[in-house]
């Protein structure tokens, strides 16, 4: 026997739940994704299926916009005289496509130019700022019992009257001996002012607000670059430097007179570990493995090595970009010309001070003229929560290939799988240009 077809309202309703339930579980992956400490969940591999589920479920909501579109029409015409229902449903689908373009915009952000992933990402941004408060208030003051204004009210003398019909009872008849019939009038209740549903939807309002207001006008003068969110081009509003590395280094005059102009945009702070700190007492840095030279140098050593200046983007592979960034430091094919390397050498190996993070270069990427060791940014030593007192830059790729606090750096002969790579990103970072 054939199943009959679910009707109008059915199919609808299905619609509705359905993406009421991804949308919340996107909502979710999205906090998990944003959210520091998980990059470190199961030693770094919580991430990357997080991010797929994630991704996954966005291009679900795209096949619950398609399935709707046969059914827009008659909806419409159902809710024509419901001016509030048709803002709803407006917000709604334009929230799911803003987030649908630009998520399938970062998600293939390898065949996108930085440009176009940085709009992206502010979009995804603040449709998400916006629209997960809406869409939490809209689901709480939908709910059934929310929708139930007789059950309770607040009324002008602060008690809690109820307002369901009741059986009438018999009245007192001021100044008489017993009760009047059954018939008799009873005097008025006070009007309550405020209703259950009412209550709850002011209730669960000024709740979203108190909890999302600070942080999202704390992103919004960020992104409009008036406010102290990340570490812009001048590190004024940010905290003092955990490392405590002395003497600092003396900016060449390019990086005093700050010849990119100063950085445009923000760093965000990732790491997979615990901050580091770093003590100019204790450092070293050590070039080793497939050389002629093996050497290790001390703080003050280090700072004798000629430097350069150069002026580039650098790339996030989540979307951000800080573009004119003037750099300060060591080209590494100089480091590596003064090491001498031997025939068998075909990589390079590159490790953090953090004690976990590696990542590798061909020699053919390490070659490259704007691969850098670095020590400044716009003329000030690199905070120490963006990866100083010195960090790799390689400015073609995406940031995970320029290693953080780095202090290592060995020839190898086959290639090694980079912390990042090893849990999902590619290999080969390379920005689109």
């Amino acid at each position: 026997m054939d199943r009959k077809k679910p009707g109008f309202g059915k199919q609808l309703a299905d619609l509705h739940r359905w993406n009421a339930w991804i949308v919340v579980i996107l909502a979710i992956t999205g906090v998990l994704l944003f959210w520091e400490p998980v990059r470190g969940w199961l030693d770094g591999h919580a991430r990357q299926p997080i991010k797929q589920l994630h991704i996954a479920l966005g291009l679900v909501t795209g096949i619950f916009l398609l399935l709707y579109i046969p059914l827009m029409k008659r909806h419409l015409k159902q809710i024509r005289n419901r001016p509030r229902q048709k803002g709803n449903l407006t917000l709604v689908i334009a929230l799911l496509v803003g987030w649908l373009l630009s998520g399938i915009v970062l998600w293939q952000l390898r065949h996108f130019s930085p440009a176009w992933a940085n709009a992206a990402l502010a979009i995804h941004d603040l449709f998400t700022w916006f629209g997960v408060p809406y869409l939490v208030y809209h689901s709480i003051t939908r709910l059934r019992w929310a929708k139930q204004p007789g059950r309770r009210a607040v009324n002008t003398t602060g008690t809690v009257a109820a307002t369901q019909p009741q059986a009438k009872q018999p009245a007192q008849i001021p100044g008489g001996r017993g009760w009047a019939d059954q018939g008799a009038a009873v005097p008025a209740s006070p009007a309550p002012w405020m209703n259950r549903r009412q209550f709850i939807k002011l209730s669960v309002g000024a709740a979203l607000a108190v909890t999302f207001a600070p942080p999202f006008f704390r992103w919004l003068q960020r992104e409009l670059g008036t406010g102290e969110g990340g570490l812009p081009g001048v590190t004024d509003n940010v905290m003092p430097d955990a490392n405590n590395m002395l003497p600092e280094p003396t900016p060449l005059p390019d990086s005093v007179n700050v010849v990119g102009g100063g950085a445009r945009g923000y760093f965000e702070m990732y790491t997979v570990t615990r901050l580091p700190t770093f003590d100019s007492a204790t450092w070293k840095f050590t070039l080793d493995g497939l050389v002629d030279r093996p050497t290790t140098w001390n703080w003050e050593q280090f700072l004798t090595i000629a430097r350069t200046v150069q002026v580039s983007d650098f790339h996030c592979v989540t979307g951000w970009s800080v573009y004119d960034n003037t750099w300060e430091g060591i080209r590494l094919s100089e480091l590596l010309k003064q090491a001498g390397l031997q025939s068998q050498a075909k990589f390079v190996k590159f490790y953090s001070g953090d004690g976990v993070y590696t990542d590798t270069l061909s020699l053919e990427q390490a070659y490259m003229d704007d691969v850098l060791v670095a020590l400044l940014h716009d003329g000030r030593p690199i905070h120490r929560d963006y990866g100083g007192p010195v960090r790799l830059l390689v400015p073609k790729m995406y940031a995970y290939k320029s290693v953080k606090w780095l202090n290592r750096i060995e020839l190898i002969d086959k290639d090694q799988i980079g912390y990042w790579e090893d849990r999902g990103y590619d290999t080969n970072a390379w920005v689109k240009a």
